[in-house]
C-alpha cells in the first residue's frame, strides 16, 4: 500500500519546491487528502487550541453526551446504527459574518483562541488554492475568486469530540460521506486516531500526527477541476479507549457563488457533449446535500444537472 501522503510546506521555499508541488499534485489527482507539516501556525497556538477545546467538552459537553447516549440506549444496540454519529459537537461560522460571541458556552478566552486560529487557517486555506492553481494551470486567484460570490467565502469550523463507544463495530463516529464544500483543514487528535478514506475499495487511516493539519478536497473543487481532482469518502471510526478531537474548518463558496468547471479544464470533446459536472449557485448545491450527505456524491451531482435543465427548460423560471 503506498504511503499516505505527507506535505512539508517549508520545501515550497528552496531547491524541493518542484518536487514538493508534485507531491500535492499527486495527493489531489490520486487520495483526495494530504497532511501539512511546516504549515506556518506556531506549535504553541496548536497546543492552547487543543487544550482548551478538550477542556470545554470536559467542563460543557462530555454529561450532556452521556445523558444523549443514555437517553437512545445506545450503550446496548445489537444491530449496526445507522441514522446517527456518535459524536459531540458545536459549529463556529466565521465568514462571512461571525457568530462566535452568540455561541453558548465559551469562556472569553476560549473565543479569542479560536478567533485567532480561524484566522490562521484562512490564510492558509488561500494559500493552498492558489497552490492548486498553480498545478491546475489556472491564473493566481482564480479559486478564490470563483469561491467569493458577492459576498465572500463562506468559511467555518465543526469542533467535535468523539467519546469512548463501547460498541466501536456498530456505531461509527461519523458515517461515509464526501465534504460538499471547497477545502477542509483539519486539526486532530495526534493521540487517538480514527479518521479513514476510501482509496482503490479500501479504508485507510489518516495517520495522526503532532502539531500536522490535515487536508481533504470537497466535491466544490471536483466539479471546478472537471473531475481532475476529487473529492473522497471518509470516515470517523469509533474507539474503546480514549477521546478524539477534531476541529474541521471549511472554506467554502460564498452561497451565491456559481460553481462550474473551469473552461481551460474543459477539454474540447467534453464540450460539444453533455457535461460532466452541473454549473450551480453553491447554496442550491447546499440545500441538496443537506439532504443526502451520507449518499454517493454522483447522484447529488446528477440531481443538479436535472434541476439546472428543468430551469433552463422552464419559462417561467427563466422569465
Amino acid at each position: 500500500m503506498e504511503n499516505f501522503p505527507i506535505i512539508n510546506l517549508e520545501k515550497l521555499n528552496g531547491s524541493e519546491r518542484a518536487d514538493t508541488m508534485e507531491m500535492i499534485k499527486d495527493a489531489c489527482e490520486n487520495w483526495g487528502f494530504f497532511e501539512l507539516v511546516n504549515h506556518g501556525i506556531p506549535h504553541e497556538v496548536m497546543d492552547t487550541v487543543e487544550k482548551m477545546t478538550k477542556g470545554h467538552y470536559k467542563k460543557c459537553m462530555e454529561q450532556r453526551f452521556k445523558e444523549l447516549v443514555a437517553s437512545k440506549g445506545l450503550e446496548a444496540v445489537q444491530a449496526e446504527v445507522t441514522d446517527l454519529d456518535w459524536e459531540s459537537t458545536f459549529f463556529l461560522r466565521h465568514l462571512p459574518v461571525s457568530n462566535i460571541c452568540e455561541v453558548p458556552d465559551l469562556d472569553d478566552q476560549y473565543r479569542e483562541v479560536m478567533r485567532d486560529f480561524a484566522q490562521r487557517l484562512e490564510k492558509l486555506a488561500e494559500e493552498l488554492l492558489d497552490l492548486l492553481c498553480e498545478n491546475l494551470g489556472l491564473e493566481k486567484g482564480y479559486l478564490k475568486k470563483i469561491f467569493y460570490g458577492t459576498q465572500g467565502p463562506n468559511f467555518g469550523a465543526k469542533v467535535s469530540n468523539y467519546p469512548p463507544c463501547p460498541q466501536p463495530d456498530l456505531i461509527k463516529g461519523l458515517r461515509a460521506h464526501t465534504d460538499a464544500g471547497g477545502i477542509i483543514l483539519l486539526f486532530q487528535d495526534d493521540k487517538v486516531s480514527g479518521l479513514q478514506l476510501l482509496k482503490d475499495g479500501q479504508w485507510i487511516d489518516v495517520p495522526p500526527m503532532r502539531h500536522s493539519i490535515v487536508v481533504n478536497l470537497g466535491d466544490q473543487l471536483e466539479v471546478i477541476t472537471n473531475g481532475k481532482y476529487k473529492s473522497v469518502m471518509h470516515r470517523v471510526i469509533t474507539q474503546t479507549d480514549g477521546t478524539r478531537m477534531s476541529l474541521a474548518s471549511f472554506y467554502n463558496p460564498g452561497s451565491d457563488a456559481v460553481i462550474f468547471p473551469a473552461p481551460t479544464l474543459v477539454e474540447k470533446e467534453a464540450e460539444e457533449s453533455k457535461a460532466i459536472y452541473p454549473k450551480f449557485v453553491f447554496d442550491d448545491n447546499m440545500k441538496l446535500y443537506a439532504g443526502l450527505k451520507f449518499q454517493a456524491k454522483e447522484p447529488r451531482f446528477e440531481a443538479m444537472i436535472k434541476a439546472m435543465e428543468t430551469v433552463k427548460s422552464d419559462p417561467v423560471a427563466t422569465a
